[in-house]
């Protein structure tokens, strides 16, 4: 990996080389850089874990994959590459204001730097599992390390090591999955008819009971169903597609918008199977443990070991010494190829949308490229830091407050962005309105289930949404209520003029 950034490191050498690769690169490589950026530690883990302790529900999200990238293919990658953007956040500026473009800017910038940090905390505690390694070094290495070499190379160095990294994460895997079935006496067709017996390759849920129940059809805000639980993956990956800076990098990294269209399909046809098979992998980790249990594995199933842990536990106690090393190094590959991609979108943001605009404004290239570098070494440390924070406390209720401070940072700006690229209504101050309330929602959604909160104001009816549907319902209320303001203010710019501005 240090190779690869070291070679790429020449034609990182202005900011359009470093941010954008000189909007050369070939869309095949950025394609499987959008599935490596995808598919983190925690996904490595969390949908065998899933699969392992529960069924297939939380699945569904990731089947609307394809509805986000034919989006992204028809719509919203045209709309940043004729305007020859760098960021997805100068769009807000044309369309609503500078305020509107450093709210997007800041809020892209709190919730990644808290989501690498724990990305890499949860690495540090997967290596010592299944190393023995320490977390503290191994947050120490793997965190200089990426963003060693993401700082020298750039965003070419991001996507020719994610090349590599998402081929590494895809074979340990499988390997893990391979041994699995070969395992399992009778292979593939026993794991599927013990696991369809018992439902777990059913969109079931568990009860308060510890059993698996059937989900519903019900389109309601208060419990989880098949048709929810599809809904929240189109809000996800409409914001994935639409407004999410590491996407609309890649965008506009790609040497022709025929390119772009083509790593977004390749990234799909890469990731939709990829999660299959690793959420099969907990289900057939279920029928192995079935016929060979352990306290563990047990123990999962019981509610008294984290489920995050039966990957882990099946690599130490089941893996050959080759395969460990494998999976081993897929885990490291998933996490290096989400840091990576965060970390250069970081600079970039810091740059383009904060410095440059609003700092220094007429300092040569090589300038913004030196603040580039160091931005992108100042939030490695920020990262680190946060990793080893995270890991001092060693408390679930520290991750849980990562979790809701990212939702809060991020909710509600699919809603903006459809309300610039769906309408014509709304400016500056709409915009703004649609933040507060916003903002508001998720506060109290953030706050609200603590047994400190005042009753009296208690909303009955968000109180009654259930927690997987916040993000639908604020970006509703941010798309609902920039609408409405819009309507009663009169528009201070056209979006032709949004437009223009974007590409000037």
């Amino acid at each position: 990996m240090a190779g690869i950034a070291w070679f790429v490191r020449r034609r990182a050498q202005t900011t359009e080389g470093y941010f954008l690769g000189s909007r050369a690169m070939p869309g095949w490589a950025v394609g499987f850089s959008i599935a490596g950026t995808a598919i983190s530690s925690i996904t490595f883990m969390a949908l065998p874990a899933d699969a392992y302790k529960t069924a297939w529900l939380r699945m569904l999200p990731n089947f609307v994959l394809p509805l986000g990238v034919l989006a992204g293919s028809l719509f919203f990658l045209r709309i940043y590459r004729d305007g020859r953007t760098t960021t997805a956040f100068e769009f807000l500026e044309a369309r609503f204001g500078p305020s509107t473009r450093l709210y997007g800017a800041f809020t892209f910038v709190v919730g990644q730097l808290l989501r690498i940090s724990l990305i890499l905390f949860l690495l540090g505690q997967l290596t010592h599992e299944l190393t023995g390694l320490s977390p503290e070094a191994s947050i120490l290495v793997a965190g200089l390390f990426v963003g060693g070499y993401t700082a020298v190379g750039g965003i070419e160095a991001v996507v020719w090591t994610d090349v590599a990294e998402t081929v590494i994460l895809t074979v340990g895997g499988v390997a893990c999955l391979a041994v699995v079935l070969w395992k399992v006496p009778g292979g593939l067709s026993e794991i599927v008819a013990t696991a369809w017996a018992h439902g777990k390759l059913s969109f079931s849920d568990l009860g308060p009971d510890g059993a698996l129940h059937p989900t519903t059809m019900r389109l309601t805000l208060t419990e989880k169903s098949v048709s929810m639980m599809l809904l929240v993956g189109l809000g996800h990956w409409l914001t994935e597609y639409a407004c999410n800076q590491n996407m609309v990098q890649k965008y506009c990294a790609s040497a022709s918008t025929r390119e772009a269209r083509r790593a977004l399909w390749i990234g799909c046809a890469w990731m939709l199977p990829l999660w299959i098979s690793f959420q099969f992998l907990g289900t057939a980790l279920w029928v192995f443990f079935q016929r060979h249990p352990t306290p563990t594995s047990t123990g999962i199933l019981a509610g008294t070991v984290t489920a995050e842990r039966i990957v882990p536990h099946f690599v130490v106690t089941q893996l050959p010494a080759g395969f460990k090393g494998l999976v081993v190094a897929g885990v490291l590959a998933a996490a290096m190829s989400t840091l990576n991609s965060a970390l250069n979108a970081i600079a970039t943001v810091g740059v383009v949308d904060v410095y440059r605009r609003h700092v220094s404004q007429r300092r040569d290239d090589r300038h913004y490229l030196l603040v580039a570098r160091s931005l992108s070494w100042l939030a490695t440390v920020a990262m680190v830091a946060g990793a080893l924070l995270l890991l001092e406390a060693r408390t679930k209720t520290l991750e849980d407050a990562a979790i809701r401070l990212i939702a809060l940072t991020s909710g509600g700006l699919l809603g903006l962005y459809l309300l610039g690229f769906l309408t014509r209504r709304g400016d500056g101050r709409s915009a703004a309105l649609a933040i507060g309330a916003t903002l508001v929602l998720s506060l109290y959604r953030a706050v609200s289930p603590a047994p400190w909160f005042p009753d009296v104001l208690r909303v009955a009816p968000l109180d009654a949404v259930h927690g997987y549907y916040t993000a639908l319902l604020a970006h509703a209320v941010m798309f609902g209520v920039g609408w409405m303001a819009g309507a009663l203010l009169p528009r201070r710019r056209t979006l032709e003029a949004a437009t223009e501005a974007i590409g000037a």
